[in-house]
C-alpha cells in the first residue's frame, strides 16, 4: 500500500515538472498504457501512470476556467457574490468574486453585451448575436468567451463597507492571472492556479457598484464566518489579541500584524497562527479523548466508545474547518483524520502508515495539485515522522517526555523541507512549540470557539472567557518575542540541492531509529550536504546582474566574487506588503547572501524606494547611497552624487550623475556605471530626455554599455535617441508591470531600441533577468523562459 500510494504520487509530481502540458492524444496513449500495465498486473507501475493521467486531466480542466486573452483590459459588467472574508488594508479591499450568469457589459456602441458562463454576446437592437473579438470590437458570428468561475479582485479606496456573502453588480477590468517570478519567491500564479482562480482585475470607480443584497447566514458559510468576525470586532474592540483570535477561530489572518509574523517565523510557530491540520487534529484528538471518557463514565455501551469518540471527532473538525472557511489545508486535514477514524469505526487493526497511505490517495484523488503546497509535504512528513518514531518501541514515555519527543523529532525531521521551501530554520523551534502548543491547542484554541460559539446568546460569559484569552496569549507574545531575539534564534541558509535533500532522508531515518540501532551517529554525515552547500560566485571581474521582477518599479541586484549591491527596491503597498519583504529578501536568501555591501536608492518615488526599509532590517546593509537622504535620514545615508567610484573584485563602480539639480526628481536620478574587463552595465534610474542630454554631453563615448537598464521603465518620455546612439547597448533590460496602466514600454521606444539594433527583455515578459558577465561574453536570460511550469504564463 505505501508503495502504491508513493507510486501515485511520483506521478502527480512528475507532471508537476512540465512546462507545458501535452497534448490531448498523449492522453490516449497512456490510457491504452495504463490498460496493458493493469493486464500485466505490474501493479506499481500502474499506479504511477495513472498519478501522470489523472494530474494531466486535473490541471487541463483547470487551466481551461481561465480569463481568455481576448477580454483582458476590457471593462465588463459583472454580477456576483463575494465568496470569503475580504482582506483590508489601508489602500484596498481584495476579496474573491463569484459571477453569476447573465452579466452585462458595455461596448463601443452603447449596445448591452450580456456574458454569461457559456461565452460573451452582445446584444444590437435588432437582436442579431454579436462576440467579443480580439481588439474588443463586438462581430457577429465569433464564438463566445467563457468568464472564470471564480476572479480575484481588488476595489481601491471603497466607500462602503465590504462583507463576505454580499451580492455586487462591479464594472471590472480584468487579466489573466499574473504575478512576479523570481529566484526564491513566491510564485502567485501557482497560487491562484491552486485555488482555482481564473482571472484577477480591480472594480471601477464608474459606473458606481451596486450592491443588490447579503446571501443569509443559515445557507453560506462565508457570511457565517463574516459574521463571527464581525461580532468578535464588535466584542474585543482594539484588543491586541484581536487579530490573533481571529486567526485561531475562524483562520482569519488578514490582521496580523508583519511584526508578528516575523516573529512566529523566527520561533517556528507559524503553524500555529492560523487553522491548519495540526490544529484540526489536536482538536478532534482531544474531543476524541474527552467523548471516550465521557461515554465509558454513562455507562451506555449501546454503541462503542471508541466509534461514538470517532464519529465524534470527524465532526468536530468538520465543524472547525468550516470555520476556516473550507480551506485547502483544513480539507486536506478532514480528509485524513476521516480515513484515521474510519479505520477505528470499521475496527480495522491497520498499520499506521497504510492508514496514511490510504489518507494520502483520498487527498490527491480530491485535489492533485495539493502537491504543489508546501503545507502539504510538511503535514504527511509531520505525521510520517511521528510514526516512525514513536510506534512499535518497547517502553513508554509519559506525557512531557512523549511531547519533548515529538517535539524534537518534528524539528529535525521537517528542517530539509523547511530549508526547501523557506531556506530558514528556527533553532529555537522546539522550546517554542514546547510551550506553544499545549497553550495554544489545549486552553486558547477550545476557550476561543467556546466564546466565539456563545457569544451570540451569552456575550457577558463570552467577554469574561475572551479576556481570559487575551491575556493567556499576551503571556505567550512576551515569551515568543523575547526566544526571537536570541542571536541565531533562526538561520537562514542557501536553497539546498535535491541531491542534499535526498541524502538527508536516509539520515533522518537513521538519526530517528530505535536506540539499539549501531552508528547512529552516522547519519550526521548525511546532513552535511545539507550544511555545506556550494554556492557558485563571480570569478575575479565577472559580475552577475538580476533584474528582479517587482511589477512597475525596479530592483536589481549585482554581484561580484565578494561583494554585493542593490539597486533600488521596488514599491511598497501597504504597512503588511513590500517588494522588499517579498521579492528582494527570498531572493538574496537563495542566493546565500549574508549582508548587503552597498544599497544605492536611485530617487525617491514610491516604486523605486517603497522596499528599502523592509530589506534594511531583515539584513544587515552597509551603505546606503541615495538621491534623496532626507527621505532614509534615520540609516544615515550618503548622498550619490557624480564622480563617486569604487573598486570591488576587478569591477569598477563610478556614479555618473547627478551632478547639477534637475526640476524633475526623476531625472536627479543617481546612474551607476558598472564596469569590468568582460562588459559594461548602466544603471539609470528614471531618467528622462533633460538629464539623458545632460549624460551624453558630460561623458559622450564613455556612456557606451553591453547592458542598459530601461530609463524609468521605457516611458516615452526617456530613451532619446542621443542617448541610445551614445550608450549602443546590445542589451535593454526593461523593468515593467505586466498591463501596467502607463503603456510602459511605450511603443516609440522600443522601436528606437531596434534602431539601435538593441535586443530588449520585459520582465513583465521574462520575469526576472539575469546576465553573467564572463570571459568577454554576455550570458541573458529570463526566468520565464527558462524555469516556468504550465501553469504560468508564458
Amino acid at each position: 500500500m505505501v508503495i502504491s500510494a508513493l507510486s501515485f504520487l511520483a506521478g502527480l509530481m512528475l507532471v508537476q515538472q512540465f512546462p507545458t502540458l501535452p497534448d490531448v492524444k498523449w492522453l490516449i496513449v497512456g490510457g491504452v498504457l495504463a490498460g496493458i500495465i493493469a493486464w500485466l498486473r505490474y501493479w506499481r507501475c500502474l499506479f504511477f501512470v495513472v498519478g501522470v493521467l489523472w494530474a494531466i486531466v486535473f490541471a487541463m480542466h483547470r487551466l481551461s476556467d481561465r480569463l481568455p486573452e481576448q477580454l483582458e483590459g476590457v471593462e465588463v459588467q459583472v454580477t456576483g457574490t463575494i465568496a470569503d472574508l475580504p482582506e483590508q488594508d489601508e489602500k484596498r479591499v481584495r476579496f474573491d468574486f463569484i459571477p453569476r450568469d447573465g452579466v452585462y457589459a458595455a461596448n463601443p456602441s452603447g449596445t448591452g453585451a450580456a456574458i454569461t458562463r457559456d461565452g460573451v454576446y452582445a446584444k444590437s437592437q435588432s437582436g442579431t448575436g454579436l462576440a467579443i473579438t480580439r481588439d474588443g470590437v463586438y462581430d457577429a458570428g465569433q464564438s463566445g468567451q467563457q468568464l472564470p468561475a471564480k476572479l480575484r479582485l481588488s476595489w481601491y479606496y471603497p466607500d462602503q463597507p465590504i462583507k463576505a456573502g454580499q451580492q455586487w453588480v462591479f464594472t471590472v477590468k480584468l487579466k489573466r492571472v499574473h504575478g512576479t517570478m523570481n529566484p526564491g519567491g513566491f510564485d502567485y500564479e501557482r497560487w491562484l492556479f491552486t485555488e482555482g482562480v481564473g482571472a484577477t482585475g480591480y472594480v471601477r470607480p464608474s459606473p458606481k457598484p451596486v450592491l443588490l443584497g447579503r446571501d443569509s447566514a443559515w445557507g453560506s458559510i462565508s457570511v457565517c464566518r463574516q459574521s463571527i468576525t464581525d461580532q468578535l470586532s464588535s466584542a474585543l474592540g482594539n484588543s491586541a489579541s484581536l487579530a490573533l483570535i481571529k486567526a485561531l477561530t475562524i483562520g482569519d489572518g488578514n490582521s496580523v500584524t508583519q511584526e508578528q509574523w516575523e516573529v512566529f517565523r523566527k520561533t517556528g510557530t507559524t503553524h500555529l497562527v492560523v487553522i491548519s491540520g495540526s490544529h484540526i487534529g489536536l482538536i478532534a484528538g482531544l474531543v476524541y479523548f474527552l467523548m471516550l471518557k465521557l461515554w465509558v463514565w454513562t455507562g451506555w455501551l449501546a454503541w462503542s466508545p471508541q466509534k461514538v469518540a470517532a464519529v465524534s471527532a470527524v465532526l468536530v473538525a468538520i465543524f472547525y474547518s468550516g470555520l476556516a472557511g473550507f480551506s485547502v489545508p483544513t480539507q486536506r486535514s478532514v480528509v485524513m483524520l476521516s480515513i484515521a477514524m474510519a479505520a477505528i469505526i470499521l475496527q480495522r487493526n491497520s498499520r499506521p502508515f497504510n492508514t496514511l497511505s490510504i489518507a494520502l490517495f483520498a487527498v490527491l484523488i480530491v485535489d492533485p495539485l495539493a502537491v504543489l503546497s508546501a503545507g502539504f509535504w510538511l503535514s504527511f512528513l509531520a505525521v510520517s515522522v511521528i510514526v516512525y518514531a514513536v510506534s512499535g518501541r518497547l517502553g513508554k514515555l509519559g506525557p512531557v517526555w512523549g511531547a519533548i519527543k515529538i517535539n524534537g523529532v518534528t524539528s529535525v525531521g521537517l528542517s530539509p523541507l523547511l530549508l526547501l521551501f523557506f531556506q530558514q530554520v528556527s533553532l529555537v523551534a522546539p522550546l517554542a512549540n514546547l510551550i506553544a502548543v499545549p497553550v495554544i491547542s489545549l486552553l486558547v484554541v477550545p476557550l476561543s470557539l467556546l466564546a466565539a460559539i456563545i457569544m451570540f446568546i451569552l456575550p457577558a460569559l463570552a467577554s469574561k472567557l475572551f479576556f481570559l484569552v487575551g491575556t493567556v496569549l499576551q503571556g505567550l507574545w512576551w515569551l515568543l518575542a523575547h526566544l526571537a531575539e536570541i542571536p541565531m534564534a533562526s538561520i537562514n541558509h542557501v536553497l539546498p540541492s535535491y541531491w542534499a535533500l535526498l541524502f538527508a532522508v536516509p539520515g533522518i531515518l537513521l538519526l530517528l531509529a530505535p536506540v539499539g540501532i549501531p552508528a547512529r551517529w552516522l547519519s550526521l554525515v548525511l546532513f552535511l550536504p545539507l550544511v555545506f552547500t556550494d554556492v557558485k560566485q563571480p570569478e575575479a571581474g565577472d559580475i552577475n546582474l538580476t533584474l528582479l521582477d517587482v511589477g512597475q518599479g525596479l530592483s536589481a541586484v549585482v554581484q561580484t566574487t565578494h561583494h554585493l549591491l542593490v539597486y533600488d527596491t521596488g514599491a511598497k503597498f501597504s504597512e503588511q506588503s513590500d517588494m522588499g519583504q517579498s521579492v528582494l529578501l527570498p531572493f538574496l536568501r537563495s542566493q546565500g547572501v549574508a549582508k548587503i555591501d552597498s544599497l544605492i536608492i536611485s530617487h525617491g518615488d514610491n516604486d523605486h524606494v517603497g522596499g528599502a526599509v523592509s530589506l534594511m532590517r531583515g539584513m544587515p546593509t552597509e551603505k546606503i547611497l541615495t538621491s534623496v537622504p532626507q527621505q532614509l535620514s534615520e540609516y544615515a545615508p550618503i548622498e550619490c552624487v557624480a564622480g563617486q567610484s569604487w573598486l570591488w573584485d576587478e569591477v569598477k563602480f563610478t556614479m555618473l550623475a547627478p551632478r547639477q539639480a534637475f526640476v524633475s526628481e526623476n531625472d536627479n536620478s543617481c546612474v551607476l556605471k558598472i564596469q569590468s574587463k568582460h562588459g559594461t552595465a548602466l544603471l539609470a534610474g528614471d531618467i528622462e530626455a533633460a538629464a539623458e542630454s545632460w549624460l551624453v554631453e558630460t561623458y559622450g563615448e564613455a556612456l557606451k554599455a553591453d547592458v542598459l537598464v530601461a530609463p524609468h521603465h521605457g516611458s516615452k518620455t526617456s530613451s532619446t535617441s542621443g542617448f541610445l546612439q551614445a550608450v549602443q547597448p546590445g542589451y535593454v533590460l526593461i523593468p515593467a508591470g505586466y498591463r501596467n496602466q502607463f503603456g510602459h514600454p511605450h511603443k516609440d521606444v522600443l522601436a528606437r531600441y531596434r534602431q539601435v539594433h538593441a535586443l530588449w527583455l520585459n520582465s513583465a515578459d521574462s520575469g526576472a533577468i539575469v546576465v553573467n558577465v564572463k570571459n568577454n561574453v554576455l550570458a541573458v536570460r529570463g526566468m520565464r523562459q527558462t524555469e516556468s511550469k504550465y501553469w504560468n504564463i508564458k
